[in-house]
């Protein structure tokens, strides 16, 4: 007697042991397949500006020009994807555009190898052509993940459109944030900082009075201690605030509107 196959699911819902949790709906394989559409048509148009720079050498050897341009035909691709995923924090331009990020599968930020590993093997996704083998395993997988996603433990997800909360009415803005004092801090927090942290410490931020004492400290604990990481923060806001208050601090520079 088999077990029967995991159920297939459609969003990366994330459970801290604390209580809050949050989800993203997960790309499915027609978003993506236009989204690689659209950074097929970036590739080509490097492809084609860096050769007629190539061609130039066709005065010296055209045969060695050709075979530069068969190798660009190969690293374009994969380069593009690398830049692009890891300056972009998980997006290239078809995934702006169609709205899809790039995350690492367990929540975590995404790392750099994580990217190399999944562009490396675009190659075998793309197999026999027009990407058929990744297609079909991403229709194959739980959560809709090609064979460069399995390797690289990625997933890719949608961003789907929301407002920002009304901090004011939320009662999480604060006309004092210090944080506001520093136009270059804050602004590298709203670049750190991705969508899914900054809704998991806002949610946090709202549930606070429901979770224990002790799942309260270490919640915002863990939060304070990741937005450190990001940034470093002026002195006097890294050590004389508490965890919550940072967390606060980061979530209303984050969602409010730039003043």
């Amino acid at each position: 007697m088999t077990s029967a196959a995991p159920a297939r699911t459609h969003a990366l819902v994330i459970r801290l042991p604390e209580g809050v949790d949050f989800s993203l709906p997960l790309a499915g394989p027609m978003l993506r397949f236009l989204a690689r559409a659209i950074d097929f048509m970036a590739e080509m148009a490097i492809l084609s500006f860096v050769s007629k720079i190539v061609f130039m050498l066709a005065v010296v050897s055209r045969d060695l020009a050709m075979a530069i341009v068969t190798i660009l035909y190969f690293l374009v691709p994969i380069l593009y994807g690398i830049a692009f995923e890891w300056w972009m924090r998980g997006q290239t331009l078809g995934k702006r555009v169609m709205r899809l990020r790039v995350l690492d599968a367990s929540g975590l930020r995404l790392r750099f190898s994580q990217v190399v590993m999944r562009n490396l093997l675009r190659a075998v996704d793309s197999l026999p052509a027009l990407y058929l083998l990744g297609g079909f395993v991403c229709l194959a997988s739980r959560r809709c993940q090609r064979l460069g996603d399995l390797a690289a433990g990625t997933i890719v997800v949608r961003l789907e459109p929301s407002e920002a909360p009304d901090l004011s009415r939320l009662g999480l803005e604060s006309k004092f944030n210090t944080l506001r004092e520093h136009p270059l801090v804050t602004a590298r927090l709203r670049q750190q900082v991705d969508p899914a942290t900054a809704n998991t410490a806002l949610r946090a931020l709202l549930r606070r009075d429901q979770l224990e004492p002790t799942a309260r400290l270490e919640v915002f604990a863990a939060l304070a201690e990741h937005f450190r990481s990001l940034v470093k923060l002026p002195e006097e806001i890294a050590t004389d605030l508490s965890d919550e208050a940072l967390v606060r601090a980061v979530v209303d520079v984050v969602f409010a509107k730039p003043r």
